[in-house]
Order: C-alpha cells, then structure tokens, then sequence
C-alpha cells in the first residue's frame, strides 16, 4: 500500500483506515461534515482577519469567490 499522507508512518496509517472502515457510514457521513464545517469555518474567519471591513454578507461574497471563482461570486452579488 502506497502511503496517502507523508506525516503519518505507514502502520499509523494502516491502523486509521482500518477504524474508518469499521465504522458506520453515519459516523464517516458525521466525520465528514464535521471536518467540512471547520474547513469552511477556518477559512471565514481568514478572510474576516484580512478584511475586518466586510459585512457578513460581503463576506459570504468573498469566501465564493476564494472557493468557487469570481464569476460565480459576481452572480452571487446580483442574485443578493
């Protein structure tokens, strides 16, 4: 097996996905979500450290634009 992660050593590695795979498709679905939370709420609060100016709603504006592309933040901003 080919390690996925250059931080963790290959028995490490091993032993994470064999728990993964003994768990329950709703504890991988809730790891998931969990993490995609963080990610989004780490990256917010990034730009908010940036740009402490931005409302709320420029905020969302700029974290689709980041994430998604300036084209679809420009679409987001007319449909708002």
């Amino acid at each position: 097996m080919i390690s996925q992660s250059p931080d963790t050593s290959p028995e490490a590695e091993k032993v994470q996905i064999e728990l993964i795979r003994k768990s329950s498709v709703a504890r991988r679905i809730s790891i998931v979500r969990s993490l995609s939370q963080t990610v989004i709420y780490l990256s917010r609060r990034a730009i908010k450290r940036t740009k402490p100016f931005l409302s709320e709603r420029e905020l969302d504006i700029a974290f689709v634009a980041n994430h998604y592309g300036e084209e679809l933040a420009e679409r987001l901003r007319l449909y708002l």
